[in-house]
């Protein structure tokens, strides 16, 4: 027998790695990243100004001020707490590492973001899936259920959904927070183009709230960057099984210098959400595409043959995202990350013959 196959978890065996398809000489439509880089000037800048990180001594590891950077940027309260992590993935699994006792069950809406139940698995948690309704709203009733039932130690909720790209309602996602016996953490990576849409207000006023956010749809996407926002008594618990230095210098240097330069981020934004209701106009004028709202920098539609589709698009020079197969709900659906006008406009005049 194999010395793996003897001594690594079933559970860890059954699993397929996280899979990122390749993207060269394609027009990369698959990862939701903003497909602007930074203007010349400031990136000559950001250069000169990262030639100056003592790349020779660890990076502060509670870094204080990135924390700062991050507090003034996203409008943080100063009673909140934050822990780092790199890239919001990290700190998915901090938390499910620090509530995987023996037994502990972890919820999640689905289809939602694969890697809740990847944490879960990698921390020897249960994970159970409550599915949405098939216009992709929670079906509140069941969920309630589940929570009575299971009484999760955690549960994730994305605000907005990914891969679906919806809001769910408020007051749904108040009502499983009061019913929650364990945390629920409300994943807000796609926040700035949800038109002000957030939970941010809500952290601290509920005992059991806590919120996730990440920099990398703003654009800084290569940096790594997420953060956990909570009350200290959660976010203490965290921090202790934060891996020491997990954000590196030039990450740390990087991101303080770009956020105090958020104007040039928040003008990328503002394109990218004005192009995705021409993204949503174009395909809701191809015969055989039902699209789905969005308020992410992604549009879900649903195609007649999304497998053939995604290769035919391929073959055009255009790498999306196949969700055929990932859950019942998501049959024949392929998501669309917002590109620039050009590739947006590729896109649009790909699919229809790709549909055909």
């Amino acid at each position: 027998m194999k010395q793996a196959a003897q001594w690594v978890r079933d559970e860890i065996r059954a699993l397929a790695a996280y899979h990122v398809a390749p993207s060269a000489g394609l027009v990369k439509l698959d990862a939701m990243e903003n497909p602007y880089r930074l203007p010349a000037v400031l990136a000559e800048e950001l250069g000169r100004h990262l030639a100056g990180v003592p790349i020779n001594r660890y990076p502060d590891p509670q870094a204080p001020r990135l924390k700062a950077a991050l507090r003034e940027s996203m409008g943080i309260p100063g009673d909140l707490e934050l822990v780092l992590g790199n890239g919001s993935d990290e700190i998915l699994q901090m938390i499910a590492v620090a509530l995987a006792k023996p037994g502990s069950v972890m919820l999640a809406l689905e289809p939602s973001f694969v890697m809740y139940r990847m944490s879960a698995i990698a921390a020897g948690m249960r994970y159970e899936g409550v599915p949405l309704a098939p216009d992709f709203a929670p079906d509140l009733p069941a969920t309630l259920a589940a929570i009575a039932r299971l009484r999760p130690a955690l549960t994730w909720i994305a605000y907005p959904n990914n891969p679906t790209g919806n809001l769910f309602p408020r007051e749904d996602i108040l009502a499983i927070v009061a019913a929650s016996p364990g945390l629920v953490v409300v994943d807000e990576a796609y926040y700035a183009f949800s038109g002000g849409a957030s939970f941010l207000g809500e952290v601290g006023r509920h005992p059991n709230l806590v919120l996730v956010r990440t920099v990398s749809k703003l654009g800084l996407a290569g940096l790594r960057l997420g953060l956990a926002v909570g009350p200290g008594d959660w976010l203490g618990e965290f921090d202790k099984v934060r891996l020491p230095y997990n954000v590196n210098a030039l990450t740390a240097a990087a991101a303080e210098f770009i956020l105090a330069r958020r104007g040039v981020l928040d003008e990328q934004t503002g394109a990218i959400v004005r192009d995705r209701g021409a993204l949503e106009a174009g395909l809701d004028a191809i015969a055989g595409v039902r699209r789905f709202p969005s308020a992410a920098n992604f549009v879900l539609a649903r195609v007649p043959d999304a497998p053939r589709a995604f290769e035919a698009l391929k073959s055009r020079g255009i790498l999306v995202k196949n969700l055929h197969g990932s859950h019942p709900l998501l049959a024949n659906c392929l998501r669309f990350t917002v590109g620039t006008p050009d590739e947006n406009a590729r896109l649009l005049s790909a699919l229809a013959p790709a549909i055909g």
